[in-house]
This record gives structure tokens, sequence and C-alpha cells, in this order.
């Protein structure tokens, strides 16, 4: 476990470094995004996933490493809008943002430990493909309870659905750096 412990550091340090670099050049231009607007980005760069792995090939530079970063990413801001409510233009701190960053991957790190734990790693035999799709119906059901009105019967909310989208970006990062995708 303390393997996936430091591995799941390293996979999101690198997500957490291009943020917070976006942030210094665009400011938090992205506080404008709706919820809907928010799954909408992640759907575009899961589809696109899933479409490279299905013609094994691409046109366009970023790869697929990229892309799963991208996804944690928008999952994070996800949360972030999620508590902050209300989206709107607003240009927060870097430093407020790094916080709010570093809060939203200790909650997603946190469940991952204890999910971890009752499912014995079970990520670890899974396929890059099985996690985009599973980023996929995530996406689905976050749209499901937005036609609900943010209400569910007895299902997580739309923030554990990100925290899903963020773990299952991370297992892929991490197989992809031990040369298994």
């Amino acid at each position: 476990m303390s393997n996936t412990n430091q591995q799941y550091d390293d996979a999101v340090k690198t997500c957490k470094e291009v943020f917070i670099k976006k942030t210094k050049d665009y400011g938090t231009a992205w506080r404008v995004l709706r919820t809907i607007s928010v799954v909408d980005q992640i759907f575009i760069k899961a589809l696109r996933i899933r479409t490279i792995q299905d013609l094994k090939t691409q046109k366009v530079g970023d790869d697929i490493e990229s892309e799963f970063k991208g996804i944690i990413n928008y999952a994070v801001i996800g949360l972030i809008q999620l508590e902050l409510q209300n989206p709107q233009v607003e240009d927060l701190p870097v430093e407020q943002i790094n916080s709010l960053y570093d809060k939203y991957i200790l909650f997603s790190k946190n469940t991952m430990l204890d999910k971890n734990h009752d499912y014995s790693e079970a990520w670890r035999e899974m396929s890059q493909e099985s996690f985009t799709d599973l980023i996929l119906m995530k996406l689905m059901r976050i749209k499901q309870i937005l036609s609900n009105d943010g209400k569910t019967i007895m299902s997580e909310g739309i923030d554990a659905n990100y925290v899903d989208i963020i773990n299952y970006s991370v297992f892929a990062l991490i197989l992809m750096g031990e040369g298994k995708h």
C-alpha cells in the first residue's frame, strides 16, 4: 500500500503543477463554469481517450496521459465549484486555489485508501479501457443527477462521482507509469 501511496502522490503532483501554472496564466476563469460545463469538459477528454484506444491512432498531439491529467484537474475544478457554488466571473488568489486543490486531492486519496483496503487494489488488474468507460459512466450519472435537480434517492451525489473520476484517472496514470498501459 505504501507504494500506491507514493505513486498516487507522484501522479497528482504533475497534475497540480499544471493546474497551478495555468491558474497563474489564466487566473480562475473556470469559475464561470456550471456543473454541466465541467462535466462536458471531462466528457470530451474521456471520449477522446476512448477514441484513441479504439482507433489505436491519434491526430492531435496531446497523448492519453495528458488527457487523464486534464480529467483529474477538471474533476478538482468540479469539486471546488460545488463548494464555492454560484459560478461567476471571479478571480481567486493562487494560494486559495492551491489549498482547495490539496483539500480535494487529499479527500480523494483517503477515499481511495479506504476502498483499496476493502477491494485489495483490484484496480491494478483493470484495463485502461475500463477506467475510461467507468469515467464516462460516472459522467452520465452526474448528468442524470443534474436532470433530477441535483437530488438522489439513495445514490451518491455529484461530489462522490468526481472523486471516483479522479481516482480512476490516477489509477490509469500509475499503471501507465509502470508500463502496463
